[in-house]
């Protein structure tokens, strides 16, 4: 039979997840690197091109 009781590693139910546990999303990382990498070619193209 499983034991389904929580072991006194777990983090109790109220406390509240704080911001690097938003962050290890891969949804989220995806669209950070997205908006990351846009960034960076616009950068490179007004430093470069024009």
């Amino acid at each position: 039979m499983l034991d389904t009781t929580q072991s006194e590693a777990a983090p109790p139910k109220d406390e509240p997840r704080g911001c690097l546990f938003a962050l290890s999303q891969p949804p989220l990382m995806i669209f950070l690197a997205v908006i990351g990498c846009l960034i960076l070619m616009a950068a490179l193209h007004d430093l470069l091109l024009l």
